[in-house]
């Protein structure tokens, strides 16, 4: 099909039937999963999709509906349903859609080999994969290897001139162990993430990883309730930066629901601490070359040395404030209209080798699960469980599970006091390793 030229035509159709205004929002996509359990493969399923959602303005009034049958009958009946819901919602001056601009250029998006992969070298890689992680000793069980990918193309038009499109392609495959001792059970999962296949991690790389994970936690200990340094780990980065997101959304700010909402220009978080989101970032998971409603992606800076720099909008947000989309329009599909969020989000690297920031801890734990809400993004406070290794006199001593720590976002901002050089953009939310000078933690 003529993707392009069916948004066009929808367009002209909706603007003939009384649209002040019209959006089509197209996605083409294909998805591959599959599951491999004690070298057996478990499940294979491919599918594919393809929709367009339409939003109508008349006279202020925003009308939406979305179908995938692009049977020109099919596509004239949508377009008079999207009007008529127009027509009975009430009228609120900051439905807008953004006008036409250039595309951002982001450069390896895409992997036009992706679909060529053999099916039996990625089932390959993961019965490989899985059997390496398993004949680690002290690994006793598989919890399974899995695969999937997506490859994907969006197209969108609007009646202000705007016609843009990009494809993109994603993979990535993972392995889950157990490891047992005693009544002891404890599981390690690693994955790796990437835009092209030939970039994917070694099995043999990923499978140590899971297998470590599960070994490393073995024989927990407990600890006293006691105030004692932070460090968290890569991986549970989100448990912070989660909580930021929700709180510089403009949607969240506007509805005064923000910890951040009146921060603006503030100190909010330690010198060490500058936080971006990126959209143009080469090969980045969460790059486009413009969001979910045309406007181009950009990279921006939100906190430069703990001084919120701006909140994350779209077009609708924008209008509402006084001021320009930046960007950050997302959908979850064809079938939603436009929310708000990141691209890729991360703290700027520090200087730290992490095995440095464990050496200078007199006593604290270095995090490797949080499980939990994080970070309240309405009042800012911060509760959760956690499990990790304890560390004493700069060493790692034993594993803790089932400890919780609390806090507040000011405090675990402004707390931060070493910070590692372990950056991996290779994930959308992501931080290097972090110490958060001291925060309570809940034993026994």
């Amino acid at each position: 099909m003529d993707w392009k030229n069916i948004a066009e035509e929808v367009i002209k159709s909706s603007q003939k039937k009384g649209a002040d205004q019209a959006e089509a929002y197209i996605q083409i996509s294909r998805q591959l999963s599959l599951e491999v359990r004690n070298g057996e493969i478990e499940s294979v399923e491919e599918a594919s999709t393809y929709g367009l959602g339409l939003r109508i303005m008349v006279n202020k009034k925003l009308g939406f509906t979305y179908l995938n049958d692009f049977r020109p009958e099919s596509l004239e009946q949508a377009i008079s349903r999207a009007i008529n819901f127009a027509h009975v919602l009430t009228p609120d001056d900051n439905n807008a859609l953004p006008e036409a601009s250039e595309i951002t250029e982001v450069k390896g998006l895409y992997d036009p080999g992706l679909s060529q992969v053999p099916m039996d070298k990625k089932i390959s890689l993961l019965k490989e994969v899985e059997s390496l992680a398993r004949k680690v000793p002290g690994i006793t069980k598989s919890a399974g290897a899995s695969y999937g990918e997506e490859e994907s193309e969006i197209i969108i038009a609007n009646s202000l001139g705007l016609l843009k499109s990009y494809k993109s392609t994603a993979c990535g495959y993972g392995v889950g162990v157990i490891s047992e001792k005693g009544d002891q059970k404890t599981g390690g999962y690693e994955s790796c993430n990437r835009r092209f296949f030939s970039e994917l991690k070694p099995a043999a790389e990923i499978a140590q990883r899971a297998a470590h994970k599960a070994l490393e936690m073995l024989d927990p200990k407990p600890i006293k309730t006691q105030r004692a340094a932070v460090i968290f780990d890569p991986e549970v980065a989100y448990a912070l930066l989660g909580g930021i997101i929700q709180a510089i959304n403009a949607e969240s700010v506007l509805q005064g629901a923000s910890f951040l909402g009146k921060k603006l220009g503030q100190k909010i978080a330690s010198d060490l601490i500058t936080i971006i989101d990126d959209g143009t970032l080469e090969r980045g998971l969460a790059s486009a070359p413009f969001d979910g409603e045309g406007v181009p992606t950009q990279k921006r800076i939100i906190v430069e040395n703990g001084i919120l720099k701006g909140f994350l909008y779209n077009t609708y947000a924008a209008k509402r404030a006084g001021v320009k989309s930046t960007g950050n329009a997302t959908r979850a599909g064809f079938a939603s209209l436009p929310g708000i969020g990141p691209h890729n989000f991360y703290i700027l690297s520090g200087r730290h080798k992490p095995e440095e920031i464990i050496a200078a801890t007199e006593r604290g734990i270095l995090v490797k699960e949080v499980t939990g809400y994080g970070i309240n993004p309405v009042n800012g406070h911060f509760s959760g469980g956690a499990s990790g290794l304890w560390i004493e006199q700069g060493k790692i001593v034993f594993p803790v599970k089932g400890i919780t720590i609390a806090g507040t976002a000011e405090e675990m901002l402004n707390g931060i006091d070493l910070l590692g050089n372990d950056l991996d953009l290779n994930r959308g939310q992501t931080a290097p390793t972090f110490r958060i000078k001291s925060l309570q933690i809940g034993g026994e």
